[in-house]
């Protein structure tokens, strides 16, 4: 099946893209609501996930205005223990491994509230952010300190901060290449950034681990691509920079990590997992099946969490995450069947949740109010919560875990 309309490539502009798999009309998974907005009629967009057979960019097809995505922002990086362990190790690793100290220079891109860059900065090292969610620019320049430009990145922002003679020695862009509709002016500015021998280091969801794991929640407006290593080859390489060593993270549901240069020639890393993707990344095959392991996902816990309420439990969710809202849209469960969501995010208590309208509270709420079981939505994260509530589990509470099949803790 081809997808309809004028479409093309985020990458390399192929229009005969085709389809994997449709969600159906969704609310933006970040929207979220005020207790006056309720009654307002909510604006949805078509989420539908199509491959490009020419660079084999698995893509959505709406590309809805970043202005409208990113200027307000939920999400800080900063809430999850997990994220910060991970940047704290990364830094580590960057400046242990190229000797950066006071004279260096770390620039990232999509730099939240400064969770990845205040670690560089502990070290001595001179930091800029790169963040155009106002309200979290903010948190990371007055809270952390973080020197912090409120904007979307583009090659004419790099053209401009290297008149200024802000080269970097590295450039972190994590989570958000996905994000971006114009991959060549987006990596093309990082290499402007780089230094001669400087370093760029990109982290993006693995599309393999969406497909072989039914991932299909991290599929929202947000994210607009999905890569494969094959895919980010040519990119990288159209942009005049080669990546030069790839590593397979966990973290997220399964992340690839690549670190690019204009000098460093492919490690044994990049070329095996390149002959290894050689089997899948083009093969319109393998995405086939994909909509049918998704629908019996969703039969399989709408099935389970009809059951639960039906004997009268109490269900709650943990976690008012894109992902979370991405799942409830599309398997249709809102308030009928759940009661409410908790989440650690301080900017997120006290909202709705998009599209299904669960109120947000703390996650002390399980303790007090102790439901028979949590949907557990930011199943990313499940080792990190199911310690943290602990106590909940120990009281007999239980969670559900719907990705990447379902099952009961």
């Amino acid at each position: 099946m081809t997808a309809n309309g004028p479409y093309s490539c985020h990458s390399c502009g192929h229009t005969d893209l085709k389809t994997i798999l449709s969600l159906g009309r969704t609310p933006l998974a970040n929207a979220l609501l005020r207790v006056d907005q309720l009654e307002e009629t909510e604006e949805t967009f078509p989420l539908e996930l199509v491959f490009c057979p020419a660079c084999t960019l698995v893509q959505i097809t709406e590309t809805v205005s970043p202005e409208k995505l990113f200027r307000e922002y939920f999400y800080l990086s900063s809430f999850s223990d997990t994220m910060l362990r991970h940047a704290a190790d990364l830094a580590t690793k960057m400046i242990d491994e190229h000797g950066l100290g006071p004279e260096s220079r770390v620039i990232e891109v999509a730099s939240n509230d400064g969770y990845l860059l205040r670690h560089y900065k502990r070290a001595g090292v001179r930091v800029i952010g790169i963040e155009p969610a106002r309200n979290i620019a903010h948190v990371a320049q007055h809270k952390h300190g973080i020197p912090t430009i409120p904007e979307f990145f583009t090659e004419q922002l790099a053209r401009q901060l290297r008149i200024e003679d802000f080269g970097a020695d590295v450039v972190h862009a994590n989570n958000v290449l996905a994000h971006v509709s114009n991959l060549d002016d987006f990596v093309f500015g990082l290499g402007v950034l780089l230094k001669v021998n400087g370093v760029g280091v990109i982290e993006v969801p693995y599309v393999k681990e969406m497909i072989d794991g039914c991932e299909f929640d991290t599929i929202y407006h947000e994210h607009l691509s999905y890569f494969s290593l094959t895919a980010l080859d040519k990119l990288f390489q159209r942009n005049a920079l080669k990546i030069y060593d790839v590593e397979r993270l966990p973290i997220h549901g399964g992340t690839l990590r690549i670190y690019v240069s204009y000098q460093r020639e492919p490690e044994n890393s990049v070329l095996q997992l390149l002959e290894e993707e050689a089997g899948w990344a083009g093969d319109r095959g393998f995405y086939t099946d994909f909509s049918e392991k998704v629908e019996r996902l969703r039969r399989e816990l709408v099935e389970l969490l009809r059951k639960l309420k039906a004997a009268g439990k109490r269900i709650a969710v943990y976690g008012a995450s894109a992902k979370g809202s991405t799942l409830l849209n599309y398997c249709g469960i809102g308030n009928e069947t759940l009661d409410y969501v908790v989440d650690r995010s301080t900017v997120k208590q006290g909202l709705y949740t998009p599209g299904t309208h669960l109120q947000i509270h703390p996650p002390e709420k399980l303790l007090a109010d102790m439901p028979d079981y949590v949907l557990l939505l930011t199943w990313n994260f499940a080792g990190e919560i199911l310690e943290q509530q602990a106590e909940y589990r120990r009281r007999g509470g239980r969670f559900i875990i719907p990705i990447p099949s379902v099952k009961v803790m």
